[in-house]
Formats: C-alpha cells, structure tokens, sequence
C-alpha cells in the first residue's frame, strides 16, 4: 500500500492528461462530425467530394501514424505544433470523420416525408434540423457515439508516442524505475473505472431518449 500511496500522484497526473484529450476530443469533434456528415449529403459535389476524400484518409489510416505525421511531419512544412495542440488536432480530425459517418447514417435513416412535413409548415431548413432533425438523428446513433467514445478513452494512451505525460506512459515509467507490474496494473483499474463511468453515462442517456419509442 505505501508504493501504491506513492505512485498514485504521477498516476492522477497522467489521468489528468487522460481525461482532457478525452473531454475536448468529444467537445469539438462531435460538431465537426455532424458539418462533416451533412457536407457528406451536400449536393455541391465538390465540397462533397472533398468531404469524402476527408473521411477516407481519416478512417483509411492508423490514428498512430496521424499523430507522427501531425507532431513530427507538418513541421517539414513549417506547421508546427506543441504536444497537447498536436495531441489534440490528431485526435479530433480523426474522431470527426467516425462521428461523420454515424451521422450520416442517422440522417439518412429519417424519411424524408419529415422535411417534406415541416417545409410545408413553413420551417427554414436550420429550424428543420435543430428541432425535428437532430434530436431523431441523436437517439438513433447513441449506441453507436457511444462505443466510440469508449475507443476514445483507449485510445488517448496513443499519445505517449509524441512524448505527452498520460496515465499509460505515467505506468510505464514507474514500471521500468521500479521493476514491478503493479504500476501497470493500477493503470488497468483506472481505464476500466473510466470506461464503466462512460458505459454507465451511455445507458442513462439511452434509457433517458427512450420515451421517443
């Protein structure tokens, strides 16, 4: 218990990191996920074609190698970021694109007799997707934002490769100093605490939109 006291502070710390590559991810990338999935629908083909291209780069690639190339690689062009910034760009372009393509499926599984409905009632199109849209759109992928949202929180150990302190480099330095698996155990603990806080939060949200049924 005393080595367990011990570590814990650097544990917290790189929970710390965790949890904000985690928050600001899904802050930002799930709006960008619905712009996206609508640019996806747009009858402007060049913008959708362009979307396209977005989404099969972002999905066609390993999210390891886009952070490489956003940390180590945009600086050949002189674009340059700090850790957490390129951390975060990496992460976000990456998760908007899978959003994008859940929404999309969301969008496209509401009849189209609904638009039809409300521009007959005179709805502009913004009142058409906030009010009428949206909300379906969201009760039908929530299970599916939803397992993504636990990837995220797997996948934020990702960014010790760009030398960024999260909870997984945190127990890999306290297990190479002290030549002990426990470190990496209670990093186990933490991901699955994590993970079953998420799970718990999906199935309230869920059973919270189930009286649309």
């Amino acid at each position: 218990m005393d080595y367990v006291i011990e570590i814990m502070p650097a544990l917290l710390s790189g929970s710390l990191m965790t949890l904000k590559i985690f928050f600001w991810t899904i802050i930002l990338a799930f709006p960008l996920g619905i712009l996206v999935a609508l640019g996806e629908m747009s009858k402007f083909k060049p913008l959708r074609y362009l979307v396209e291209f977005y989404v099969w780069i972002m999905r066609g690639t390993p999210l390891l190698l886009q952070l490489i190339f956003v940390f180590y690689g945009l600086p050949l062009l002189q674009i340059v970021f700090a850790r957490y910034q390129a951390a975060l760009f990496a992460f976000v372009l990456n998760y908007a694109a899978y959003f994008a393509e859940i929404f999309r499926g969301g969008f496209q599984s509401i009849d189209p007799g609904q638009f039809e409905a409300a521009q007959v009632l005179r709805l502009s199109r913004f009142q058409i997707m906030r009010k009428i849209i949206i909300p379906q759109v969201l009760k039908i992928v929530l299970p599916s934002i939803g397992n993504e949202v636990i990837n995220l929180v797997k996948d934020s150990s990702l960014v010790y490769v760009i030398g960024l302190g999260d909870l997984l480099r945190a127990g890999n330095v306290a297990m190479a100093r002290d030549v002990t698996l426990l470190p990496l155990v209670l990093v186990a603990i933490i991901y699955l605490a994590l993970i079953s806080l998420c799970t718990l939060m999906q199935k309230r949200i869920e059973k919270h939109y189930s009286y649309y049924r």
